[in-house]
């Protein structure tokens, strides 16, 4: 059963064009030592987040119904639960568009929520090159299964984006390495690191963040394999 870890009301900026709220499910299969949600991820920290009832969350959807256009639902991550479909299928019938942020590990429940028309955006964090994959996502992992949520995306069924945090340790020649293997695409941003927040591993905050100066140089050389290629900077 899906954990419901917190819910952002009104948010302007996590579903590119509308007006939206904020799903955060508890529960994750990476452990990125960048991460500021370790209350969603560490089965230490979680025990003591609040969690919100699905009924605590659909009787909130009923009384937005006409002032919110989109729900996003992001974590943790949303597509190790297998009762996803179900939710989801239950806030589209209540007319909201729906956008899924995903690390992209599970391609077949991504697949799945595509065939079936669940899904209107998808955001796919690409955490770093092939070879550095695991240091920057914690764990061991498929780089194919990686590689075939790219390819599921790439299809055009549904709008997305890829993105890549520039994470502490990130290189400017690491986003070269990426948009050399995502593109071409349709979408791929950058996203600013937060760092004023707690994150899972503290020991990578030593390590040198890339520069909005420096991002952008980035974004200057990759953008030809993009139709969208971007800087988001949160003020």
């Amino acid at each position: 059963m899906i954990k419901i870890g917190g819910l952002q009301k009104t948010t302007l900026i996590d579903y590119p064009g509308k007006i939206a709220c904020t799903i955060f499910v508890v529960g994750c299969n990476f452990r990125c030592p960048f991460c500021y949600s370790p209350e969603l991820v560490l089965p230490e920290k979680i025990k003591n987040q609040p969690q919100i009832s699905e009924k605590e969350l659909f009787e909130f959807l009923e009384k937005r119904k006409g002032l919110l256009e989109g729900v996003v639902i992001c974590g943790g991550e949303p597509t190790i639960f297998q009762d996803l479909p179900e939710m989801i299928e239950k806030i589209k019938k209540m007319g909201f568009d729906v956008k899924l942020d995903t690390n992209g590990s599970n391609p077949e429940m991504l697949k799945e929520l595509i065939e079936k028309k669940l899904l209107d955006y998808v955001a796919m964090d690409i955490k770093g090159p092939k070879e550095k994959y695991s240091f920057f996502s914690g764990k061991d992992v498929n780089i194919s299964s990686i590689e075939e949520s790219i390819q599921i995306l790439k299809e055009d069924k549904v709008d997305y984006e890829f993105r890549t945090t520039l994470a502490p340790g990130l290189e400017r020649e690491d986003i070269i390495k990426i948009a050399e293997w995502i593109g071409p695409a349709k979408r791929y941003i950058l996203q600013e690191f937060i760092s004023q927040k707690e994150v899972i591993s503290p020991e990578i905050l030593k390590e040198k963040v890339i520069s909005s100066k420096e991002a952008l140089f980035a974004i200057e050389e990759i953008k030809v394999k993009f139709k969208e290629c971007e800087l988001r900077e949160y003020l």
